[in-house]
């Protein structure tokens, strides 16, 4: 009997996994041979992120801890679901738009409703809310509007459309991401769930079940956040999960370790320990908000490529304000329209140029502060010379022709991009066309 004992203590232990967060790097894609073309703010304004930070005005403590405990119950909020909370009018767009007008494959011909019709079949919403579960991503994952890895595009022979904007690309969620599942696809591949920030299909593969039991272990109040871009999670050393800046991790018990969740084979989670290989990857949250601190996180996003809706491991604009701010205790949804929603509203509308830029310096808080147009957002850094500074994940700058000078990165300029060509269209430039300074 004791030899059976020592046996089951052996066996447990050497199908134990070893998780280690270590340096890692994004794997090199397609998006990283789009166009980057350079203009003249790049070259003649600071783009040290640094340079800014010593304009900051530091958090109370208790503000900034009010708003991490605000950043928590939005983060773990799935967790309290019993049924699907989307808003009507959000619900079911995805069908709406490839069935109102054409979609395209990404060499432009146009997708049939014999196959797209069968997207929507897989998607079995008669089934919406009738699983209820609560589980949880054990890895960086895609989130699809619907369940099919297959891309669509509006006409890619117009501006703005084909790659890399593919509508079936709706976000992207971290690591030990909350999740309420509402049902699963036809062909169970594919789970319809609704996370804190954003909601769509994920693959099965990339989420686990979890009961109150682990719920109650894992949501311990005490948190951190990777700081550095692009890491990875190792099991037993071997790849694991990419990392980006702004995944969260409760700290263990003993405070020398990270949890994260694994997945058995019948789908359920499981708390396993994390060991960072660098105390400086990760850092408890809220992070203090100070120049140095600001300064370090800053420049991991800065020229990292556009990828729309957190695409090819990259990010588009409201993922890098998301993930930037979230690191010192600031929640923020999916898209620019809902960001704009979770911060106090002041209108620059309407005002003209130099009105406007003397309003955002007076009432901007640099690397606290988002300057907002529908359908673009960006964090604003500070002034250089009595000109607002932005830091921005910007795909291109509107010309004349309607085209445009794609940028296709994480850049930090002035409101006025591309100001010194004669072929930018002077009615699209940001300074003309920002409605509201968002502010924490």
């Amino acid at each position: 009997m004791r030899k059976l004992i020592l046996l089951s203590l052996f066996v447990i232990t050497v199908i134990h996994a070893e998780y280690t967060l270590k340096e890692g790097h994004r794997e090199k894609s397609r998006i990283d041979n789009m166009p980057k073309n350079v203009v003249a703010d790049m070259k003649r304004i600071p783009q040290d992120p640094g340079y800014y930070a010593k304009q900051i005005k530091p958090f109370s403590k208790h503000e900034q801890k009010e708003l991490d405990k605000l950043f928590n119950e939005k983060y773990f909020m799935p967790w309290e679901l019993t049924k699907i909370d989307i808003p009507e009018e959000d619900f079911g767009w995805e069908v709406r738009f490839i069935t109102k007008k054409p979609i395209y494959k990404e060499n432009g011909k146009t997708i049939p409703p014999s196959v797209y019709n069968k997207w929507i079949d897989n998607a079995n919403m008669r089934e919406i809310d009738t699983k209820r579960y609560k589980a949880i991503t054990i890895r960086h994952t895609n989130v699809k509007a619907l369940p099919t890895a297959s891309a669509f595009y509006r006409d890619p022979s117009k501006t703005g459309e084909g790659f890399p904007f593919d509508y079936n690309q709706n976000s992207s969620y971290h690591i030990n991401v909350p999740l309420y599942v509402s049902h699963f696809s036809r062909d169970k591949r594919w789970a319809f769930v609704r996370g804190s920030y954003a909601f769509g299909w994920v693959k099965v593969e990339d989420i686990a079940l979890v009961g109150n039991d682990f719920i109650r272990a894992f949501k311990n109040d005490n948190y951190a956040m990777t700081i550095k871009d692009n890491l990875r999670i190792f099991k037993d050393n071997n790849p694991y999960s990419l990392i980006k800046v702004g995944a969260l991790f409760p700290i263990s018990k003993d405070q020398t370790s990270y949890l994260i969740a694994s997945r058995d084979h019948k789908g359920h989670a499981h708390i396993e320990n994390l060991r960072a290989e660098n105390p400086e990857f990760i850092a408890k949250k809220p992070l203090a908000f100070t120049p140095e601190n600001v300064t370090k996180l800053a420049k991991e996003f800065y020229n990292e490529p556009y990828g729309w809706g957190g695409s090819y491991e990259c990010r588009d604009c409201s993922a890098t304000t998301r993930d930037f701010l979230g690191v010192f205790g600031i929640f923020l949804r999916r898209n620019s329209g809902k960001q704009a929603e979770d911060g106090h509203r002041i209108s620059i509308q309407g005002l003209e140029k130099p009105f406007k830029k003397r309003k955002i310096i007076k009432e901007a808080e640099p690397f606290r502060s988002l300057l907002y147009v529908p359908g673009h957002i960006v964090l604003y850094l500070g002034q250089y010379k009595g000109e607002p500074v932005v830091m921005h994940t910007y795909w291109g700058i509107r010309k004349k022709d309607t085209t445009k000078l794609i940028t296709g990165r994480t850049i930090i300029t002035s409101l006025e991009p591309g100001k010194e060509r004669t072929d930018v269209r002077e009615e699209s430039k940001l300074i003309n066309t920002l409605q509201n300074i968002v502010t924490f």
